[in-house]
């Protein structure tokens, strides 16, 4: 009967919960498609800045972690209905998106910047310069939204990718004029595959964003997260993780 009672008990907090979260148990997503940030090593593996920060913050706060990868375009929907408990995939921090989720303080900052061929004709990043041309960007991000919002509106034809895999892929064959994502992606993209294509044109300005880490609304996880990345910042872990892929701060 006890056994009965404890089961019975058991299940009603299931029920209650959803997906109910042990006590410092917690599964993180992340993309797995976004280098040098998350991505998926010959391996399998999940490897990225993004997985080594979220293994420092699990580390600090004593907790047990998974990692796991989940597409883009579900992400959000995916953390509401408690299939996992954070984000940690360079996810920027919106007005739009805290109307659904929370957000962590940042634990790294960046610009839009536009990539384009090496021999492209166009000179700037303005509205005028992208008139009648072709810029792709992937799909429920910051970068679509400006891209559609600024570009779109004025004259250029936007392409939306699934993946900024996809999007690069294109721009480095010759079906797009222009690419606008977050600049250190484009930089180390720039530094690797794309070293003989492509090259910088130039930020966006006005376009700086702050980078966190989603969780549920009103999940308790959001003060554990914010004092673990003030502990690592301080204590020298993020400059380490830092340095692994950028030779500059990026915090």
């Amino acid at each position: 009967m006890r056994v009965k009672t404890i089961l019975m008990t058991a299940g009603l907090i299931l029920t209650a919960t959803g997906l109910a979260r042990a006590e410092d148990t917690i599964t993180i997503a992340t993309e797995g498609a976004y280098p040098p940030f998350n991505y998926a090593d010959t391996d399998g593996s999940l490897k990225g800045m993004d997985v080594d920060i979220a293994n420092a913050l699990c580390a600090e706060m004593k907790a047990k972690c998974t990692i796991v990868a989940q597409e883009w375009d579900g992400m959000i929907p995916a953390l509401t209905a408690k299939k996992f408990d954070a984000i940690v995939a360079s996810m920027s921090i919106t007005e739009e998106r805290k109307k659904q989720i929370d957000f962590t303080n940042k634990y790294y900052s960046q610009p839009l910047s536009i990539g384009v061929p090496k021999d492209s004709a166009i000179k700037g990043v303005a509205a005028d310069d992208l008139k009648g041309h072709t810029i792709g960007a992937q799909g429920s991000t910051t970068q679509a939204d400006y891209a559609e919002d600024h570009y779109g509106k004025d004259g250029a034809e936007v392409k939306l990718y699934p993946s900024n895999d996809e999007a690069t892929a294109d721009l480095q064959n010759g079906r797009l004029d222009a690419l606008i994502v977050d600049k250190f992606v484009l930089v180390d993209w720039l530094n690797k595959d794309g070293k003989d294509c492509c090259k910088l044109l130039g930020d966006v300005p006005g376009t700086q964003t702050e980078v966190g880490i989603g969780l549920r609304k009103g999940d308790p996880l959001k003060e554990k997260f914010n004092a673990a990345i003030e502990a690592i910042v301080k204590n020298g872990t993020y400059a380490k993780i830092n340095q692994k892929y950028f030779p500059f701060d990026i915090y």
